[in-house]
């Protein structure tokens, strides 16, 4: 049994990928005879907007499926703007280590990225309470705010990059969720040996192919039409405006339509966007809950995947990607070539197409929607292939990587092998 002390800024209520995948994860570390403790904000992402029933209390204690969660203090903000979310950051780091000298001493401190700073703070915390530290590396941060110009290059970037280099190198073990990250800190020399590929994945049992639910359907207005949905945060990181464009392609195709369910920094700008083009196959659904993803994948006939065309998110496996082969839904990804489409034609899943190329994306759309065979022959193949990415498998494997790094051992993390965990 290990005493595992985890940061992340982000934990449910929260519904983003990195709070989805630290909770499902530590679910099966508590199931498995493991202490857990979360450190976390208090839930308000990514609106800045306080949950219902939740205050910005210094402290506060809950239990939540076994696991101890400790929720602190924070500047909070919106996910837009560079200088009141590093503000955001910053606190978090600040009151999580706090928080963390008054837990029992664990015996392995892990954190997440993309939220860089919670990584700061778990390397931190480490020191001070004299145990290993585990950095999960869910983002290439700052290379990904890079991309998206939130971040200029200057003297400020570069000193940001040397510290995550700092974090990497002292960090006992890395568990990177792609191999094209690991790729780029051995590139950059850190050891490889230390360095775990525990890819993204999905608790099963939380989906399944399921009829369209007709009362959702009926108030969204989706009956009998086809429905390509993205589902998740609407960011700079997504070109969700490529969307739109495709959009204004199939203004004709009446039977065609974009399904936006979410929240986040470009969704009142896509919005208003839609409006002034007047582009009534573009439906935006607010954020939902975790337990109504089902419901909300139901809807869709396609599930759509987005990223900006960039090369740093060639590396990127988006999460909600493994929900929707859950669900038993074909994939439509609109990215860079890489890691995730790799994944996707392996699995003989769904179709792939250029990053933030419109006609490329209309025409893929349009195909699949006239094209029953196929789409049906993709949903087949995404269903089956959903369970060789378990979230339980891949809950195991960084389980080992935790207790091995506990024990000082984290050069042998690469080592580490799960029967059945998929690729």
């Amino acid at each position: 049994m290990v005493n595992i002390l985890f940061l992340t800024e982000n934990f449910p209520p929260e519904t983003n990928a990195a709070a989805t995948r630290v909770f499902e994860r530590a679910c099966y570390w508590v199931k498995a005879g493991h202490r857990v403790t979360i450190i976390t904000s208090q839930p308000n992402f990514p609106e800045g907007r306080l949950f219902s029933g939740y205050k910005n209390r210094w402290r506060q204690v809950e239990e939540m499926s076994g696991i101890r969660v400790v929720r602190v203090k924070t500047y909070i903000a919106p996910n837009r703007g560079v200088v009141r979310r590093t503000l955001d950051f910053l606190s978090f780091m600040m009151t999580g280590v706090w928080a963390g000298l008054f837990e029992d001493k664990p015996d392995v401190i892990a954190a997440t990225s993309p939220q860089f700073f919670a990584a700061v703070a778990g390397w931190l915390l480490s020191g001070a309470r004299r145990v290993p530290f585990v950095f999960e590396l869910g983002d290439l941060w700052p290379a990904s705010i890079a991309a998206v110009g939130a971040v200029q290059p200057g003297l400020a970037l570069r000193l940001i990059e040397k510290l995550e280099l700092h974090l990497y190198a002292r960090a006992e073990a890395v568990v990177a969720l792609t191999q094209a990250f690991k790729d780029n800190l051995t590139a950059r020399r850190v050891d490889g040996n230390k360095i775990a590929v525990i890819r993204n994945g999905v608790d099963l049992w939380r989906y399944g192919a399921r009829d369209r639910d007709a009362e959702l359907a009926r108030r969204w207005g989706l009956e009998d039409r086809f429905v390509l949905g993205y589902v998740g945060t609407h960011g700079m990181a997504h070109a969700l405006g490529n969307v739109l464009d495709a959009a204004e392609k199939l203004k004709g195709h009446e039977r065609i339509r974009f399904l936006l369910a979410g929240a986040g920094a470009e969704r009142d700008g896509l919005m208003a966007e839609a409006e002034r083009r007047d582009l009534d196959n573009v439906i935006f659904m607010p954020p939902q809950p975790k337990d109504a993803m089902p419901e909300v994948w139901s809807l869709c006939d396609v599930a759509l995947v987005h990223l900006k065309n960039d090369p740093v998110f060639s590396g990127v496996i988006p999460s909600k990607m493994f929900e929707a082969m859950a669900a038993g839904l074909p994939v439509l990804i609109a990215a860079p070539e890489g890691e995730a489409s790799r994944i996707l034609l392996n699995d003989g899943a769904g179709v792939h197409v250029p990053p933030e190329n419109p006609g490329a994306l209309a025409d893929a759309a349009r195909r699949l929607a006239e094209n029953t065979v196929e789409c049906q022959a993709l949903a087949e193949n995404s269903l089956a292939a959903a369970a060789s990415h378990s979230r339980e498998v891949q809950a195991r494997h960084m389980a080992a990587v935790l207790e091995c790094a506990a024990d000082r051992r984290g050069d042998e993390a690469a080592s580490l092998q799960t029967p059945g965990e998929g690729t």
